[in-house]
Parts: structure tokens; sequence; C-alpha cells
């Protein structure tokens, strides 16, 4: 046990005390309008979310931004394994910002990327690709991997599987989600978008979920073909139209394993895994209450729904 541990666990723990809790976003979730829900959230954690605009785009985007402030605070309390433990945690923001490059370079406006700091992989020499296909060259030299082709939806979906199995291969405390994740991405693009992942990809998804699942010709075979470390992601999600709840109870089981990942008594990685997972799931909520919040009020059912 080194002090490098010591002090990041140490401020792991106390970052996750700071979360909104499942009580705390129901709260906000019945706010009569969105700018109520903001103005909720100045006294806590998230009070720099507070000052966001009064509109659903702006007010995730700020939800987004906090949480990765909040990760690239705790990065810098940790030692050499927990910075890339956060930062294979963290691949979610690269894969974001490589969405909205690949958008910008066909014309779309272009939004400010996420500043990852120590938690980038490749950002700046992504940033700095002028078209898709050197987006594709780029990430096959890098340890993203070749994602299988040039299109946005290859592009993305080759690296959302790519961050699961590096997760899966190098950080067994999050395997599970990431084997769930990888469930559940290749459930949607198979078998609700009819986009199934090709070269690379395939082969990331064959290894996290088995080639007789991946190449299952219906999404029933799908399901009954997964191994049990992916299965449960898709437990109660029995066609693909629920996939939204499926991810839904994704973040509640992310999230509980996290809770008790931060109890357990050791100094080393495990309490930093914790840690991430309950910010990151709680961002998730918030981001959800706040949306409900821009109905009015009339999405609270659907909302705590999403919390059973």
């Amino acid at each position: 046990m080194g002090a490098g541990w010591v002090a990041g666990v140490t401020r792991a723990r106390s970052m996750a005390v700071g979360r909104l809790g499942p009580d705390g976003a129901r709260e906000l979730a019945a706010s009569a309008t969105l700018t109520e829900a903001l103005r909720a959230l100045a006294g806590t954690r998230y009070r720099r979310v507070a000052d966001a605009r009064a509109e659903p785009g702006a007010a995730c985007r700020a939800v987004l931004d906090a949480l990765l402030w909040q990760l690239r605070v705790l990065a810098g309390w940790q030692p050499r394994a927990g910075v890339t433990a956060l930062r294979r945690m963290a691949a979610g923001f690269e894969i974001a910002n490589t969405r909205d490059h690949l958008r910008a370079l066909s014309g779309e406006p272009r939004p400010a990327p996420y500043r990852l700091g120590a938690l980038a992989t490749d950002w700046p020499r992504l940033a700095r690709t002028a078209g898709a296909s050197e987006v594709r060259a780029v990430l096959t030299a890098s340890p993203w991997g070749d994602p299988g082709g040039e299109s946005a939806a290859a592009v993305l979906t080759g690296m959302r599987l790519s961050a699961d199995a590096h997760v899966v291969a190098g950080l067994p405390q999050a395997a599970r989600w990431a084997a769930g994740d990888a469930a559940l991405l290749v459930a949607r693009a198979s078998h609700l978008l009819d986009r199934p992942p090709t070269g690379r990809a395939a082969l990331h998804a064959e290894r996290l979920l088995g080639r007789a699942a991946v190449r299952a010709p219906s999404y029933d075979d799908f399901r009954a073909r997964l191994p049990s470390t992916a299965r449960w992601a898709l437990k109660d999600a029995g066609r693909p139209a629920d996939l939204w709840r499926a991810e839904a109870r994704w973040w509640n089981v992310v999230e509980q394993d996290g809770l008790e990942m931060l109890h357990k008594a050791d100094f080393g990685v495990t309490p930093v895994v914790g840690a991430v997972a309950v910010l990151s799931a709680d961002a998730w909520r918030l981001r959800a209450a706040l949306l409900a919040a821009t109905h009015e009020g009339r999405a609270q059912e659907a909302f705590d729904d999403l919390l059973e």
C-alpha cells in the first residue's frame, strides 16, 4: 500500500459522498420547469450546472462537463495505475469528441470538445484529422484499433466495443459492466438498427459475447446465447424496444456495485473504480431528471420507473 493509493482512495470516497442520489434526482424531476431544477442545483456538487442555459441539450452537456471535471480532479490524486483505470472508464468522453468531430467534418456545427487532459487516449491526434479516412487511420494506429469502417456508425461502434474490450482485459473490477454494455450495444446495433458490427469491431464483440451470440439470427437467439457475464444486462428486455429500460437497469447495477466497492477496506484501484461508477451513474440519473423537468412534471412516472 503506497501513499499514492491512500491519497487517491481517500479522495475518491470523499468525492462520491457529494453525489445527488436517487432521492435528490426525484425532487429535481418533479420540478415545475427546467429553470427551477437548475436553480435547485446551486447548493450541490453540481453548482456549475446551475448556470447552464435552461435548454435540455445545454443542461445535459453541463452535467457531463461537471462529471469530467470530477474525474480529472480524481485522476490528479491517483498513482499511475489509478490514472490508467480512470482513462479506461472515461473512454466515453473521447468517443463523444470523435462523434462530434465526424459530424463537423460532414458539415454540422462543431461543439467545443470535452477537455480530457490526462484522460485522453489519442484525442489530440484525432482532433487534427481532416476526413473520415484519416480518423480511421489514426484509430487503427492507436490503442483503439481499427473500428472496421469509416462511417460514423462504424467508428463509434468500433470505439465502444474496443473500450469494453480494454476494460475486460485490464480492469477486472469493471469487467461485468463492460460485458453488459457490449451486450446492450450489439443488441441495439444488430437487432434494432440493423447495423451489426463489422471487421475488428465484430471481433471485439465476439471475444466479449461469443461468436454464437454475435451471429445469432434473431434477438431472442442473441439473448439466449449470451454468456452469463453479459446476459444479466438484457434480463428485463424481452424485445428490442425494451432496451432503453435495460440501459437504465444497467446503470442501477453499476451504481450498486460501485457503492459496494467504495466500502471495501483496501487501498487500491477497487474503491477508485467504485467511485467512478457512482459518480457516472449519478450524472446519468441527473441528466434524466433534468429531461423529466423539461416536461414540467409530466414525465415523473417514467423517471421513477428508471430508478426501480
